[in-house]
């Protein structure tokens, strides 16, 4: 497989001094390599039969819908409190620099849906251990967790272990 590390930059200080922003607008913005990373995410999940796949405000959004259309899959946004117009079940979270919400529509999808979870880096874990527990209100049975990078100096797999991981990047 590709080594796409070669094309995510390291930005110091971003969005808070001490904090080591992963910024993986280069890697979408090459159409090939773009496409390079859904494939290689459809290529591992094409076999188990995915119902839905969740995207997670905002980059997970990217790839989320990218690997729905590419699998055949419905999409479902994860967003920010307040941004979803419905009913929705709401989870608070520690960030590496404060505390967030996060929202799921309460019918985004049917019970027992197999849920593919995507999203672009795991760091510390807190939002994917949040999106976790909006997929779990809503009894989904989460398949998988899709990730183009994984921080894994900050340990953030730990708060998602129970869950099968797959990740282009480690750094």
């Amino acid at each position: 497989m590709r080594d796409f590390s070669r094309f995510v930059r390291d930005l110091p200080d971003f969005p808070n001094a001490g904090i080591l922003y992963r910024d993986i607008t280069p890697l979408l913005g090459d159409k090939a390599i773009f496409r390079e990373a859904v494939e290689a995410f459809a290529v591992h999940y094409e076999s188990k039969a995915i119902d839905v796949t969740v995207g997670i405000d905002a980059r997970g959004f990217i790839l989320g819908a990218a690997l729905a259309y590419r699998l055949g899959t419905a999409f479902v946004p994860i967003r920010k409190s307040g941004k979803l117009p419905y009913a929705t079940y709401e989870v608070t979270y520690a960030l590496e620099y404060g505390m967030d919400v996060l929202a799921i529509h309460q019918d985004a999808f049917p019970k027992q849906s197999r849920v593919l979870l995507c999203d672009d880096v795991l760091a510390t874990g807190g939002t994917l251990a949040a999106s976790v527990e909006l997929i779990e209100k809503l009894e989904g049975e989460l398949i998988g967790i899709a990730l183009l990078a994984e921080i894994t100096e900050l340990e953030g797999r730990e708060k998602i272990d129970d869950y099968e991981i797959f990740t282009l990047i480690e750094c």
